[in-house]
């Protein structure tokens, strides 16, 4: 694989992973769809799409899909239903670039925290990083404490929890592609479930379901495929620094697509945010 061809992949399954936060938002905000359809046609339609991907790579994990024992497991799969749901809900409230920040943070947070509590320590830079996140988060959280999108901004820090537990618990995984895809079978019954609790409330349009499809389809499903067809020609420091551009690029999809503002607020939280998970990622890289 060439250096362009790396850099292209790495490039798409960015701005795919930045997507799924303008889809839900254009279903959500434009269509007015509930967030638990969403939730269920997202992940039924990724399911299918890492099934049909496994299939092709190699016919006989095919085995897997059925018996769901080689790849994955139940507690996964809950972490990413937790994340899923959680995700689609706060975006009733949010704005793109606000729940791509919250989201993006909450995940590193939660990863930074459980290596602390297993022994890992950290050097001068790294500590310093974590204190410069920190307090870009809470300049960023502490004015919307007083607004109706608190609860939003709680579900979505609640949704990168699960989804950085999640993936520390598939980080020993040496087959991501079908871990991911087994996860997201496993979560179809959770999807199921949760659109007919919720058929009463339900609200599709056409272009409603067209976003949560591409959302699953696109941004989840093909995005998934390729990030871990390219992860492994990667440094770890440099998909880690690659991951830190997803945010803004969240945020320019919500101005250019959504028409939403960026403020100066937002500007400065994020590049306190953003900055000081980059001197993580550098501070990782020295000895102690």
């Amino acid at each position: 694989m060439s250096v362009f061809t790396i850099v292209s992949l790495t490039f798409i399954t960015l701005v795919a992973f930045a997507a799924n936060s303008v889809f839900c938002r254009l279903a959500l905000d434009e269509q007015n769809m509930d967030p638990m359809s969403f939730t269920g046609i997202r992940l039924a339609s990724a399911a299918l799409v890492l099934g049909l991907i496994m299939l092709v790579k190699s016919p006989a994990s095919v085995t897997s899909i059925k018996t769901l024992n080689s790849y994955g497991s139940w507690r996964q799969a809950g972490y990413l239903f937790a994340y899923a749901a959680g995700f689609s809900y706060a975006y009733v409230t949010l704005p793109t670039a606000t729940g791509a920040l919250i989201l993006f943070a909450a995940v590193q947070f939660t990863m930074l925290l459980v290596a602390r509590l297993s022994g890992h320590r950290m050097n001068s830079v790294a500590s310093a990083g974590v204190v410069i996140s920190l307090f870009g988060f809470g300049y960023f959280v502490l004015p919307e404490l007083s607004s109706p999108s608190v609860v939003g901004l709680l579900v979505m820090a609640l949704a990168g929890v699960a989804w950085g537990m999640y993936s520390l618990a598939g980080a020993k995984s040496s087959n991501a592609l079908e871990t991911t895809g087994a996860n997201f079978i496993r979560c179809l019954p959770f999807g199921l479930l949760l659109m007919l609790a919720f058929v009463p409330s339900a609200n599709l349009t056409f272009e409603g379901v067209a976003y949560a499809l591409a959302s699953g389809v696109l941004a989840s499903g093909v995005g998934y495929a390729i990030w871990y067809q390219v992860l492994p020609k990667l440094d770890s420091s440099v998909a880690a620094v690659c991951q830190l551009s997803v945010p803004i690029i969240a945020a320019f999809g919500g101005v250019i697509i959504v028409a939403e503002p960026i403020t100066s607020h937002l500007m400065f939280s994020s590049f306190a945010i953003l900055g000081g998970m980059l001197l993580v990622i550098v501070g990782k890289k020295r000895k102690i």
